[in-house]
């Protein structure tokens, strides 16, 4: 044997053995999750897959994988995984297409807000953003209470403002997820400073949680949050006319829920991120039991099942709102959602159509639950992309 042939063996062995780990990481991108961690796992495979592509890439570039069996194995891996990793890019590049135009056309033509040093994303989708965040200089967090719930329960606000700015400016009020059980109001915090750098005052929330505060404790306490920036708004320099929502998951629920009820003519839009707007249609079809346990998220949050609380499980669905006054609404999807359905958002969707409303669904067919968590991967950049072109048309 030759001592080339020697000293191949061991690199096509480790070549290999990369390739197949490149390999079962790209298809966290695209197969459907089965489990709980699963999920979890598929969230970073579709948002940070074009990491896992350039790996599969560098096996094929660095000479000598045509010279075995296992070079060439390795090299056919590295391949597939190329391909299954970068599809994100690619359908984000493809969902992020006139998306800027379909925004201005469902909801009137606005710009994006900016301020020197902060200027908005120029597209929906780039490579060239993955590595580096976003600027969002200057930006100062006050923390306050802002409702008192029981003797010693008081709950918190977050407000994100850029020094200097010149008030007033529009707000931005921000619920978080967590199935209404759980969760934090600095969860997924990279937007807050986004946003409040390019000229909006944002507020975050804690708010009662389940089981111990089933609904409508959850939209009572948004509802007082609003109320109490608007009471304070010379403090925060907030423009009291001009606020709209967004909420994540069950936080999607909570803002549909006050942006459709409150009646609050201050409110000019309401985001939505793959958000359950149907309760009951959430208990007919539930979600994996391997992966999420749906029925026992809703016995939690409104206190028992349907044939005991119809009438509950009817009132904690934004899609019952929906009238000929309903805010403008966007919302942001995932195809491959596992814990709250995709159809939850086109049902909302077609309701809004009915009634020939001011709406946008975007939906991301690579994308699964809680697909923003990276704030620079493909789902990240296309929602805020979406979100502050449909902020700067809904608030002028």
């Amino acid at each position: 044997m030759s001592d080339s042939a020697r000293s191949a063996g061991p690199t096509a062995t480790l070549r290999l053995w990369i390739a197949v780990v490149l390999f079962l990481a790209a298809l966290l991108a695209v197969m459907p999750a089965q489990t709980f961690n699963l999920w979890k796992a598929s969230i970073a495979g579709a948002e940070l897959g074009h990491w896992v592509a350039l790996g599969a890439l560098l096996v094929l570039i660095i000479p000598g994988w045509w010279k075995s069996v296992r070079g060439q194995l390795a090299g056919a891996l590295a391949l597939v995984a190329f391909c299954l990793a970068f599809s994100p890019s690619v359908r984000a590049y493809r969902a992020g297409a006139g998306l800027g135009v379909k925004i201005d056309s469902a909801f009137g033509k606005g710009e994006p807000r900016s301020l020197p040093g902060a200027s908005p994303m120029s597209s929906p989708w780039s490579l060239l953003r993955v590595a580096t965040m976003p600027a969002s200089p200057e930006v100062s967090v006050t923390t306050v209470n802002y409702v008192k719930r029981g003797y010693d329960e008081a709950l918190q606000l977050d407000v994100y403002k850029r020094n200097r700015i010149l008030p007033p400016a529009p707000l931005i009020v921000v619920v978080h997820g967590g199935s209404w059980v759980g969760g934090s109001r600095s969860e997924l915090g990279a937007l807050n400073p986004y946003l409040a750098s390019r000229g909006y005052v944002v507020a975050t929330l804690t708010y009662r949680l389940a089981p111990a505060n089933p609904f409508p404790a959850q939209s009572e306490d948004l509802n007082a949050a609003i109320d109490y920036l608007k009471q304070h708004a010379e403090t925060f320099g907030i423009d009291t006319m001009q606020i709209a929502l967004i909420g994540r998951s069950a936080g999607g629920q909570i803002v549909l829920q006050s942006a459709y009820t409150k009646k609050d003519p201050s409110i000019k839009g309401v985001v939505a991120l793959y958000a359950p707007t149907d309760q009951q249609w959430g208990w007919d079809n539930p979600a994996n039991p391997g992966v999420y346990d749906s029925y026992s998220v809703l016995r939690n949050f409104l206190g028992g099942e349907p044939s005991q609380i119809a009438e509950k499980y009817r009132a904690a669905s934004p899609i019952n709102y929906v009238d000929s006054a309903t805010v403008p609404t966007l919302l942001i999807h995932g195809s491959k959602d596992p814990l709250v359905s995709v159809q939850q958002s086109e049902r909302l969707d077609a309701a809004l159509a009915v009634f020939h409303r001011p709406h946008l669904f975007v939906k991301l067919p690579w994308a699964t639950h809680g697909c923003d968590y990276f704030f620079t991967g493909p789902c990240g950049q296309v929602s805020t992309f979406a979100i502050e072109r449909f902020l700067g048309s809904v608030l002028k």
